[in-house]
């Protein structure tokens, strides 16, 4: 097989998919009863015309039907008045005149017959487009019934388009969720064994913390010990754990020696 012959397959298989989907069958319905509509209105268009057609053959019929009855009068007053001559050209115009009437006797038997055929087959048509309306009714009654029994037989059980989109979108968002709870908890796992360096501090663990407390308090009290011996408090600085003792301040050295 050719390519452009599979081609040419595939995408008329994609195209009576499509068709298929978007096609309304309550549309097409309607779209076939206007149509007969259609099709009833111009059959009752023909009967009118032909049924016209008729009437206008009876008046013409009617017309020379009275020149007729005219001409035969005048063809009696003529041989009454001893006008042999006169009397015999109207009989010969009146016989042209039967002639006439005589053939349009013939054309209005047949249209007649035509609008009686054409009225007959204006009646059954009438009768298949109100069946087929009725048909129709009942037929879109039932489509929307079983359409509307799918669509919620499918919001139940997940499997229509719409909830499906609906059931990715929660998933992914769980998904997204979890992702995030797993990165926040590594990060905090990481933080608290040293890996990685906080910026701001924060992440030292408690030892480290109490250790730099002792150190800065350490760094105080002897910073306070250096000013009182300054000042001349007197009292030697108290030894803080941990640390050396300090060595006395001369002018306390010189007070124990005199009190020797």
């Amino acid at each position: 097989m050719s390519i452009m012959k599979r081609l040419s397959m595939i995408f008329s298989a994609k195209a009576n998919k499509a068709l298929d989907r978007a096609e309304d069958p309550r549309e097409t319905l309607d779209y076939s009863y206007q149509k007969q509509l259609e099709l009833l209105q111009k059959v009752r268009r023909g009967v009118a015309d032909v049924a016209t057609s008729r009437k206008r053959l009876e008046l013409q019929t009617q017309q020379l039907t009275q020149q007729s009855d005219k001409l035969e009068g005048q063809s009696r007053q003529a041989l009454a008045s001893g006008r042999e001559d006169l009397a015999r050209e109207a009989l010969t115009r009146r016989s042209a005149l039967q002639q006439q009437i005589a053939d349009l006797g013939t054309q209005h038997a047949a249209l007649l017959a035509e609008e009686e055929k054409l009225t007959l087959a204006s009646q059954r048509l009438q009768a298949k487009v109100d069946a087929f309306r009725t048909k129709k009714e009942t037929i879109k009654a039932t489509y929307t019934a079983a359409e509307a029994q799918t669509r919620i037989g499918e919001a139940f059980s997940g499997i229509s388009e719409e909830m499906s989109d609906v059931g990715l979108a929660v998933q992914r968002a769980e998904d997204k969720t979890q992702a995030l709870q797993a990165r926040a908890g590594a990060i905090d796992e990481l933080l608290a064994s040293g890996a990685l360096d906080d910026p701001t501090g924060t992440s030292k663990d408690d030892i480290s913390l109490e250790l730099e407390r002792m150190a800065s308090t350490n760094d105080v009290e002897l910073e306070m010990q250096r000013l009182k011996g300054e000042l001349g408090a007197g009292t030697a600085p108290r030894q803080i754990e941990g640390q050396p003792a300090a060595a006395p301040e001369p002018v306390a050295q010189q007070a124990e020696e005199d009190k020797a």
